[in-house]
């Protein structure tokens, strides 16, 4: 009797896991009939303490705003002292002068008003009984002085993507990029040219390093070639991880590979030659059509709290697999391999475009975010919103005064129950507001403070063509509509921290859209306040990254033109200082994703604006 009453019991639970109509709720039901979260131990990886980037202090120097003056702008890093104050130094004509009277404790930046032809620049942090620390040196002739620095490209080709690493220890990020800019999608006819996708580092003076050919086993498009550059094994040194591919691929009759050895590879950073590989995520017909199969990604996660693993996924729109690996002494070792349909059907189609890593439930070891869902650090799912596709989702901290972090999510399927576009909690995914209102293919979305008006960061959105509206939404922090017209709704894709205040700024001359615009034939771009002014204007090349790379902890900007990478940097002087925003780990969760997927700008765990 009590085996019937079980089977009837699990029949019903089983009714419930499919049909209800709150996803939360299908979830809740289904974790009951499938309870595998709590079987799969955690990880424990190589690492006695987290394996963290050493950073120098990333002095920078270029031309004040009135044009006769020098800028000098340098990192406050988590291991200075509160009381840590530094004096500014200049070498001329042979001899050294303190340029600074008393140590600077409020800023992270100083002007030269007398600045010599030819100086070499440095800081010194200085903290009451303690030895003073001095940075590099920063050699400056004046008249070659310019608001960004240009590396020269070998090839004369243009870069498509861009990781930030230390290759060489050194303390300062080099350059990993891949090469050419054009991207062939799944959905679009195959390439036949015979093109190939080649990775190339640089050291951050520009020093060639090497370059690797992707060859004609992966297809020339993001979807095929994700990569991600990392100090993995925790020497000091990043290594560069990459999908790559076998001699034995197959091509159909529209230059789509369609079958053939796949691998994750691990690079060594200083000269590209392999260190380990494994087998990639295999081909299976659970994935839909040869376009939701090749679908990849690569990300890197602490899943044990102090050790970097390298994530390498396939599928976005059905299945979703993600395997994590640990490299250790050369060798790559899988952790664990998460495979949606097994553990769950309500997480299938709930991938985005890009992933990106953090600590969303207190327990010190970081989750996975995949989109509309999250995986747990031992490879099993934590929530699923069951909102479907997101084509973008970000974690963020929304406003000071709500607990924990929060997921706003835009949904790429038509949407009647007010969700498409959405916040939920970070941590057990559970609905906090929704737009309210029905929402049709939204294909875009971001959050930033550009608004001192309202509390906490903007939300805003926009449709897609393709679902038959071009509406275009944007919402307070707790999701108030907001009364403005389609033209005034900023672009999501490339926000930065430019000036002294804490709103951000966006880009006019950008499509702003897929991060890329057409300024290498001409059209330059400015960076500017939402309803405001212009703040920098004359920036050429198509945006790259944006990042706070060096200098204080404003951020910088990547750009791409025919052989060139540009690095811009504000000459806004500060109002205030705080510690680099790359030392924080949801910061540079996004930074390194970016050199995969579609382009999101990054946002640090705690909240950072008005």
């Amino acid at each position: 009797m009590k085996k019937y009453i079980y089977t009837l019991v699990m029949l019903c639970l089983s009714v419930y896991a499919l049909y209800a109509q709150d996803p939360l709720e299908r979830h809740y039901y289904w974790e009951i009939l499938n309870p595998k979260h709590e079987s799969k131990p955690p990880v424990e990886g190589f690492a006695q303490e987290r394996v963290v980037e050493k950073l120098n202090r990333g002095l920078t120097v270029v031309p004040s705003q009135d044009g006769k003056s020098v800028y000098l702008s340098w990192r406050l890093l988590a291991s200075d002292a509160p009381t840590t104050g530094f004096h500014v130094y200049r070498k001329a004509d042979g001899k050294v002068r303190r340029l600074s009277s008393k140590p600077i404790s409020r800023t992270c930046d100083f002007v030269d008003a007398t600045p010599a032809e030819q100086a070499s620049y440095w800081v010194e942090a200085i903290v009451k009984g303690q030895k003073p620390t001095a940075s590099d040196k920063k050699e400056v002739i004046l008249p070659d002085l310019k608001q960004y620095t240009s590396i020269r490209l070998h090839d004369g080709v243009k870069a498509g993507k861009i990781a930030l690493a230390d290759l060489n220890g050194d303390g300062t990020y080099d350059y990993i990029i891949r090469t050419p800019e054009s991207n062939v999608d799944p959905g679009m006819p195959g390439d036949t040219t015979g093109k190939t996708f080649k990775i190339s580092a640089y050291l951050s003076d520009g020093t060639y390093l090497w370059t690797y050919d992707m060859g004609p086993g992966i297809e020339p498009g993001i979807w095929y070639s994700p990569f991600i550059v990392y100090d993995f094994d925790g020497d000091g040194k990043a290594e560069v991880a990459i999908k790559t591919a076998g001699d034995d691929y197959i091509k159909n009759d529209k230059g789509r590979v369609c079958g053939g050895s796949e691998y994750l590879s691990v690079l060594d950073g200083m000269t590209g030659k392999q260190i380990d590989r494994v087998d990639w995520p295999e081909r299976n017909d659970r994935y839909g059509n040869l376009i939701r199969q090749n679908r990849n990604q690569m990300g890197v996660a602490y899943l044990d709290g102090k050790t970097p693993y390298i994530l390498s996924a396939r599928g976005t729109y059905k299945l979703m697999v993600v395997d994590a690996w640990m490299l250790k002494d050369g060798k790559l070792q899988r952790a664990w391999r998460w495979d949606g349909d097994e553990e769950n059907p309500l997480v299938r189609s709930m991938g985005a475009h890009s992933m990106v890593a953090a600590d969303v439930d207190g327990d010190g070891r970081d989750e996975v975010m995949l989109g509309s869902c999250t995986l747990d650090d031992n490879g099993t799912l934590l929530w699923s919103s069951g909102l479907g596709h997101s084509d973008k989702s970000y974690l963020c901290k929304l406003r000071p005064d709500m607990e924990g972090m929060q997921v706003f999510m835009v949904s790429e399927p038509k949407n009647e129950d007010g969700r498409g576009v959405s916040v939920v909690d970070a941590k057990t995914g559970k609905l906090i507001w929704g737009i309210g209102q029905t929402t049709f293919h939204v294909g875009d979305g971001m959050v930033a403070d550009f608004d001192s008006a309202h509390p906490g960061l903007e939300c805003f959105a926009s449709e897609d063509r393709k679902g038959g509206s071009t509406d275009k939404y944007l919402l307070t922090s707790d999701g108030k509509k907001l009364n403005v017209a389609n033209e005034e709704v900023p672009g999501c894709r490339n926000w930065i921290w430019w000036d002294a205040d804490l709103l951000r700024e966006t880009f006019k001359g950008d499509d702003n859209r897929w991060g890329a615009s057409s300024s290498s034939n001409g059209r330059q771009q400015s960076v500017w306040k939402w309803r405001g002014e212009v703040l920098t204007e004359g920036i050429e090349g198509d945006i790259l990254m944006i990042a706070d790379m060096e200098g204080d902890w404003r951020e910088e900007l990547i750009t791409a033109l025919p052989g060139e990478l540009r690095i811009y940097r504000t000459n806004s002087p500060a109002r205030d200082r705080r510690v680099t925003l790359m030392q924080d780990p949801l910061y540079r969760s996004y930074v390194a994703h970016r050199s995969m997927g579609y382009p999101q700008a990054p946002v640090p765990s705690y909240y950072l604006g008005e």
